[in-house]
């Protein structure tokens, strides 16, 4: 078994970034810069949202950070994505979800410039990756396979199943997956919490996806042996420990590891292969015209 390790790959993306960056400022060409908008005090999102600011610093990015109140109105923000949507200086910016509840999320991603659009979610970018044509993928998806490409896990003909079909991550995985590309060229099944016998198609799986956010839902009887296994769910459990609680991704990883020849750790994996893909959008974002 080994282990996919997103700590590590996506520091030798951010690295390749870093020497790329530099190079365009040795140039005297404009460097990237991301802009991202929190709207409230999740403490969550912030967290991720420093978390991308500060990787946008440690290579040479420009970024900035819009920090918005809770009772901020859907008027408001849709005029300060107008302001970054204008604004020749931004390359690419997010919009960093879950939104307050009065404020309607799919008007949001909409309002966003397709161009500017790192996250991948304008319905633009997700048409267009439908259709195999050059967009923005979404930052989780676009992770994973910077995952399966860098460990060269073989993708060609093998049985891809995904659970959860949410239009972050299961549905963009399952088109990017079945492509006529590399990694893809898999024949995928796509399920979620309304499968009926669940378990009979995550035995068939060469390469199981899973993103249904609930904690530690594949065991090691519904995963067949030397599978390759991606946990894109991240979930806080109660324990006794000093914390108070520990890190569960979607897989047990206890009992479905010994039975894998890939397998991601939670946390370590997918995570830091998302803002990896978010950085990697907003340099393709910034040097799209030469």
């Amino acid at each position: 078994m080994t282990l996919l390790d997103g700590v590590a790959t996506s520091l030798k993306i951010r690295e390749e970034l870093k020497e790329k960056t530099a190079l365009l400022a040795a140039s005297a060409r404009k460097i990237p810069h991301l802009a991202a908008i929190i709207v409230g005090n999740n403490g969550a999102s912030l967290t991720y949202v420093n978390a991308k600011v500060k990787a946008c610093s440690e290579i040479g990015f420009g970024s900035s950070l819009i920090r918005m109140p809770e009772e901020t109105t859907q008027e408001e923000l849709l005029a300060t994505i107008a302001r970054l949507n204008a604004d020749p200086e931004i390359n690419g910016f997010i919009v960093q979800l879950p939104l307050p509840s009065h404020i309607d999320e799919q008007r949001v991603i909409e309002a966003v410039d397709p161009e500017k659009d790192v996250d991948g979610f304008h319905p633009i970018n997700v048409g267009n990756m439908a259709l195999h044509l050059p967009c923005y993928l979404p930052a989780t998806p676009y992770g994973i396979l910077e995952l399966l490409r860098r460990y060269d896990i073989p993708t060609q003909g093998k049985h891809c199943v995904v659970i959860g079909r949410s239009h972050i991550v299961g549905a963009p995985m399952s088109m990017l997956m079945a492509r006529n590309a590399y990694p893809g060229n898999c024949t995928v099944t796509l399920t979620h919490s309304r499968t009926m016998d669940l378990k009979s198609f995550t035995q068939a799986a060469d390469i199981l996806i899973v993103a249904l956010g609930k904690p530690e839902f594949v065991t090691g009887d519904m995963v067949k042996e030397g599978a390759v296994v991606v946990d894109v769910g991240i979930t806080r459990l109660p324990d006794e420990s000093e914390k108070g609680y520990r890190i569960a991704g979607d897989v047990h990883f206890e009992s479905v590891a010994p039975k894998c020849s890939f397998i991601t750790p939670v946390p370590g994996g997918v995570g830091p292969m998302t803002i990896a893909a978010l950085l990697l959008n907003t340099f393709h974002a910034a040097t799209k015209g030469y």
